[in-house]
């Protein structure tokens, strides 16, 4: 019997990367801004919010090896599952009988 591989039951998370403590005691002065342009007025006046779309959850089974395969990949195999799907849907947008199955 293959077990469940959906979710890490451990209450420790695995230590980042990031030194936090250097992050902690970094002055403004210290950031190097150098690669990001500044932000002007005109910027803030035609700035935009935008949200993203909002998704529907659901229940979805999938073959035990495809999920292991999914997940090897790294964080995020929901996102990669979506990303999957959305490429198939535009590769296929415009076949008669397709589009309107929804509708």
């Amino acid at each position: 019997m293959k077990g469940k591989i959906t979710g890490v039951t451990s209450r420790a998370k695995p230590a980042g990367r990031t030194d936090l403590a250097r992050l902690r005691d970094m002055r403004d002065d210290d950031i190097d801004y150098s690669d990001i342009p500044a932000l002007t007025e005109d910027f803030w006046q035609h700035a935009k919010l935008t949200l993203p779309q909002a998704k529907d959850r659901l229940t979805l089974r999938l073959d035990h090896d495809v999920v292991v395969w999914l997940k090897r990949q790294g964080k995020g195999y929901q996102t990669r599952i979506n990303a999957i799907l959305r490429a198939y849907m535009k590769a296929h947008a415009g076949k008669k009988g397709r589009d309107n199955a929804a509708s």
